[in-house]
């Protein structure tokens, strides 16, 4: 903080060695896309001459360099780090993806970080999202600041936005959000802007001016002193609620002026304990040194009041085999435990894992232990570890677009390594003598599914490996077959997930891939029961072909799947071709008799039939099994059964009555609502899944990003008659083949 550095000089950051973890602060920039946190990121490059004016690094490029995939839509799709240095104090900023699709890159870096940066414009407001993103920041007790940015956008007002800050993200105690700063406008725009020309610091009363292109320091102004002195009050208040010392307050209320320093002490202390938000307001930079406004105060705030690793929680560890183990500590000498964040592939270094140290040091060239979770498909099931020996490449330092190399990566710091081929999201580093397993961090379900081709047969060849490839870099994407429909599915976030898994897929991997319609495991059962005859009987110059099998087909309750019974009496059907028939009855089911569906829940009786001693075989009495199950669909009414879906969706109260008419008009059956959290509540519902295919994107939009659900197969059911009819004319004229 500036103020901070004014109080007392020198104090900004706790001393430390610059190879220990006190010296480095790892913090994760959160907000909306669109809200300026690739614009601060570069704002505060600036400010520490991490780059210049021109907002360039010394190999040309931007610090914040995107990919192609991010030139072209124009917004951030993964985790970026930018690391800088404040007073010798190393800063990892990690810039994450405002849009909703991405959240998998934004929970690796809540993992990675020890405090969060709450961006969010003054033009737009708090999203739903970052409302989300808060509550989780809460829930584990991470320090939390909030950066106000487009303050110069039209009717954008500091004040108001601080309002609904407290208001939002506030809680119990909107007090603990209050700003260090207060904007100083300029000359108001014919368009209704409003520049930014300085900051007014609360606890020292001076005044930052930025609108000779410098940063001088000078008296507020009789003027300002009013506004200042209501505004700093309340600062003083909220610093001494959250104090440690319990005869501060007294000794305020008593008329004692309360010593700079010793706010200035206990607003760290706050701060880092994650009961105190400040908030200060920030203008982008675009070269000048006017634009860069509040970058310096936010350096001096993340060095002074964010928490050094080593105050930070560590997760706890296990042996690969579950066993427990000590808690550890982030220690440069204790035993080594880090954690992959990230994996991405470069089309020149191979495979490029992001890597968090949190005990330990990792050096280039040792061997470590790669041990990880594996991914998880929708069984239910746990998902099987995996385990290697691998040698550590080189460890690097990324800035603009080169890797800067680094000698090792101490307990507490953020690293990149190339070359880790086995070593997927997510995954522990440790040593091989003494292999750990970090407990995993919390990843959402990819609920949008999107059914995928090779576009051709020499892209058919590429794409098992590159989906393998691409699924093992991103834990919120899943890969499933399925069986029923012979379809290749892609589990997603949403359509610009989707999009860029396309994308990358083709640029990174060289394989272009369709997208098609996807399709719901579907079934037939019959409705009543019904008798058939099957009879294949063919005469050649040689042996010919002779069975003739009679059948009763009767419905079964859910889930009973396929029952044969044999009931022939006196050998009408030699007691050798009886499993002929079963085979030949079962082949046909699993191929279905009507649309093309697999045929469930169904017993089948063979009570009679006819054989002939030389041309009866069982070749024969499978295709008369798999005739007379025909026939007896022939005769019978058959339903149509589609997958059942058991959803739970919460959202906040005021969007309960519409999410319970969507899922009505989705043919879906309200169980039950409870109440969540506080203002949010849980709607439990059953759905067909025909239905909720893109329900991940329509609940976003009606609930504006702050819906989330669940979903778990229930059962099949029989599908409406009108609807099943469409489905199976559709299925008959593609030729009834699935």
């Amino acid at each position: 903080m500036a103020d901070k550095a004014n109080a007392h000089p020198g104090a900004a950051g706790r001393a430390a060695a610059a190879d220990h973890p006190a010296a480095i602060r790892n913090v994760v920039l959160v907000g909306h896309s669109g809200a300026g946190k690739t614009t601060l990121v570069e704002s505060l490059a600036l400010a520490s001459g991490a780059i210049t004016r021109a907002g360039r690094v010394a190999d040309g490029t931007s610090l914040c360099d995107h990919d192609e995939i991010e030139h072209r839509q124009q917004r951030s799709v993964q985790l970026a780090l930018a690391p800088l240095t404040w007073n010798g104090i190393r800063i990892n900023l990690l810039d994450t993806p405002g849009y909703a699709d991405f959240v998998g890159e934004l929970r690796a870096g809540l993992r990675a970080a020890d405090a969060a940066l709450f961006v969010v414009s003054a033009a737009d407001g708090v999203q739903g999202s970052t409302r989300l993103v808060w509550e989780e920041c809460a829930a584990v007790g991470m320090p939390r600041a909030l950066v106000v940015t487009h303050l110069d956008a039209a009717r954008a007002d500091f004040d108001e936005m601080v309002t609904v800050c407290q208001d939002v993200l506030g809680g119990d105690d909107p007090d603990a959000v209050i700003p260090l700063y207060l904007p100083v406008l300029g000359e108001r725009g014919a368009d209704g802007s409003t520049p930014l020309t300085g900051l007014a610091g609360l606890l020292t009363r001076r005044l930052f001016d930025y609108s000779g292109g410098q940063r001088t320091e000078r008296e507020p102004g009789e003027g300002r002193l009013p506004r200042l002195t209501r505004a700093r009050n309340r600062l003083i208040e909220g610093i001494i609620a959250q104090s440690e010392d319990e005869t501060l307050m007294d000794r305020y209320l008593g008329g004692e002026e309360c010593d700079v320093k010793t706010l200035v002490a206990d607003l760290e202390k706050a701060v880092a304990r994650g009961v105190f938000h400040p908030v200060l307001p920030a203008a982008p930079a675009d070269g000048s040194a006017r634009q860069c406004l509040g970058s310096v105060e936010l350096l001096e705030l993340i060095t002074g009041g964010f928490p050094t690793p080593d105050e930070h929680g560590i997760p706890a560890v296990t042996t690969p085999q579950g066993a427990p183990r000590p808690a550890l500590s982030c220690d440069p000498d204790g035993p080594l435990a880090a954690e992959v964040v990230k994996t991405s592939s470069d089309p020149y270094v191979g495979r490029v894992s992001l890597v968090r140290v949190f005990s330990g040091t990792l050096r280039p060239d040792a061997t470590v232990h790669v041990c990880g979770h594996g991914t998880a498909d929708r069984s239910g099931q746990d998902p099987a570890l995996h385990e290697a020996d691998e040698r550590v490449g080189a460890l690097s330092a990324p800035f603009g677009k080169q890797l800067r190399p680094l000698d090792a990566a101490i307990a507490g710091d953020l690293a990149v390594v190339a070359k880790l081929g086995r070593a997927e999201t997510g995954d522990t580093l440790s040593s091989p003598d003494a292999p750990l397993l970090m407990a995993p961090w919390a990843m959402p379900d990819p609920l949008l599914p999107v059914a995928i081709e090779a576009h051709s047969k020499a892209d058919e060849d590429k794409l098992s490996h590159g989906l393998a490839r691409l699924v093992a870099e991103d834990p919120t994407m899943r890969l499933e077959p399925n069986p029923d429909t012979h379809q290749l599915v892609l589990w997603c976030m949403g359509e610009a997930h989707r999009d860029v898994a396309v994308e990358r897929l083709r640029s990174r991997f060289g394989v272009r891939v369709d997208t098609v319609a996807h399709e719901v495991s579907l079934r037939e059962t019959f409705a009543s029961s019904v008798t058939g005859r099957g009879r294949h009987v063919k005469q050649s110059g040689g042996h010919g072909q002779y069975a003739i099998c009679e059948l009763t087909v009767e419905p079964l309750e859910n889930g009973s799947g396929i029952e044969f019974v044999d009931k022939v009496v006196g050998g009408a059907v030699p007691r050798q071709f009886i499993p002929s028939v079963e085979k030949g009855v079962r082949a046909q089911a699993a191929k279905g008799v009507t649309g093309g569906y697999p045929l469930v829940d169904v017993r089948v009786t063979l009570f009679d039939g006819k054989a002939h001693s030389v041309d009866s075989s069982d070749a024969a009495f499978q295709t008369a099994g798999a005739l007379a199950l025909r026939e007896c669909a022939s005769r019978a009414n058959i339903h149509l059964l589609e997958p059942v879906a058991e959803v739970e969706v919460t959202v906040p109260d005021s969007y309960v009555g519409a999410v319970m008419s969507d899922l009505s008009s989705r043919r879906g059956r309200v169980l039950g609502t409870e109440q969540a959290a506080t203002g949010s509540t849980s709607v439990r519902a059953c759905v067909p899944e025909i239905e909720i295919s893109r329900y991940a994107i329509d609940l976003r939009s009606m609930s504006h990003g702050t819906g989330r659900f669940s979903r778990a197969y229930a059962r099949h059911e029989p599908m409406p008659q009108q609807q099943a009819a469409r489905i199976l004319q559709e299925a008959a004229a593609a030729g009834g083949g699935h």
